[in-house]
């Protein structure tokens, strides 16, 4: 695209859709601006959904990203509860669910991820998925009626969800086929920490067998059947064994679908069609390979770069990846790539103190920063992480 285009139709009213429309604003572009979301919801954030949300201290409006009246000085069109199902990626034109025919001159796609499901789960009251904000409110008045919670996944999202239920004082049952918690994001040794810490915690922990299937009666669902034959009884199961870019309504698009919207280094997935945030799958020019991230901060940097491009920049996207997640009285920050066999020198701080920054090397390389409860010293040891990566 050699012209800033006079129209952006924005898929997806999510984080990085909204940050993609705010970034445009901010930069000066003054054209027709769209932003069509699935959900009834204005734009909100999903990481207070495992956490403040599921616990009841947040209230659902609380997770909004902005006020009605930020919203409204977008001068954007809002097209809410109504689901993309179409693209003709060549002509720039949307179809929604309802029927509606959206064009413009330019196509950011930003509608995220679809969670995986267990076999049997769905028609089964009580077994629920989280990702979207009517998902988590349905949890918590779930985990209201029983005591018995059991999350199944190991990653980010099912030890975020068993911290917080363990805050609501309920009995909590940890299912995953990984050996430790997080133990594919992050460096052994943490991993192992972070397990301890659910343990210590009261979580019952149930790692390393996978999930045979879900068990049920009249009521709804009943317990956790484990490949080694243990039933996990549960008045409440929490599905969080990963998800899948949501690019089903993309068939026959035009578009190159493999793991989420292929895109090259500037997220650009066709001629004036950009992909941001978890369903983008980009070339990352300094690591000469492709990557897809899933998180936040992602979301948002991404989306500088796609506004950028859009008003006419060549800028690529070469980003430290990096997340967090808040687990009990733990604050956990990752940068770059914390490989499970990386090896972990203590730089600042002192495990047995409950805070620490660490350095993670893989065959010697600085691959990855960790701080536990050491937000600022991480930050300070990413320049290890950005030296490695040549930038």
């Amino acid at each position: 695209m050699t012209a800033v285009p006079d129209s952006v139709l924005v898929v997806g009213a999510s984080a990085g859709g909204l940050a993609v429309a705010e970034a445009l604003r901010r930069q000066g572009y003054r054209g027709s601006l769209t932003l069509l979301g699935a959900e009834p919801h204005p734009p909100y954030d999903r990481p207070p959904l495992s956490k403040q949300i599921l616990a009841g201290t947040w209230e659902g409006e609380r997770a909004h990203l902005r006020p009605p009246a930020e919203l409204a000085g977008l001068e954007a069109e809002l097209v809410l509860g109504d689901p993309a199902v179409r693209l003709d990626a060549a002509a720039r034109e949307v179809v929604t669910a309802s029927g509606r025919v959206l064009r413009a001159q330019a196509v950011v796609l930003a509608t995220g991820l679809t969670p995986a499901r267990l076999p049997g789960q769905d028609g089964l009251a009580g077994v629920h998925v989280l990702r979207t904000l009517d998902d988590a409110l349905a949890l918590r008045a779930r985990l209201l009626t029983g005591p018995r919670l059991v999350v199944v996944g190991e990653g980010v999202l099912g030890a975020e969800v068993a911290a917080t239920a363990r805050g609501m004082g309920l009995d909590v049952t940890l299912a995953g086929m990984g050996a430790a918690v997080l133990g594919d994001q992050l460096a052994g040794p943490v991993a192992a920490l972070l397990t301890r810490l659910h343990a210590e915690r009261g979580v019952r922990l149930r790692l390393g067998s996978a999930v045979a299937g879900l068990a049920g009666g009249e009521g709804g669902v009943t317990g956790v059947r484990l490949a080694t034959g243990e039933l996990l009884p549960a008045d409440a199961v929490v599905v969080a064994v990963g998800s899948r870019p949501a690019t089903g309504w993309l068939a026959g698009s035009g578009l190159r679908l493999g793991d989420g919207v292929e895109c090259d280094s500037r997220c650009r997935a066709a001629d004036d069609v950009y992909a941001v945030g978890d369903l983008a799958s980009f070339h990352h020019e300094r690591l000469g390979r492709r990557m897809r991230l899933e998180n936040r901060a992602n979301a948002a940097e991404q989306a500088q770069v796609v506004a950028a491009n859009l008003l006419g920049e060549d800028r690529p996207y070469v980003p430290v990846p990096y997340f967090w997640s808040d687990q009990y009285d733990v604050k956990l920050q990752a940068h770059g790539f914390p490989h499970p066999r990386a090896d972990v020198e203590v730089v600042e701080g002192d495990p047995d103190a409950n805070r620490f920054a660490a350095l993670l090397r893989l065959d010697g390389v600085v691959t990855g920063v960790l701080g536990w409860n050491m937000a600022k010293a991480a930050r300070l040891h990413r320049r290890h992480v950005v030296d490695a990566l040549g930038g």
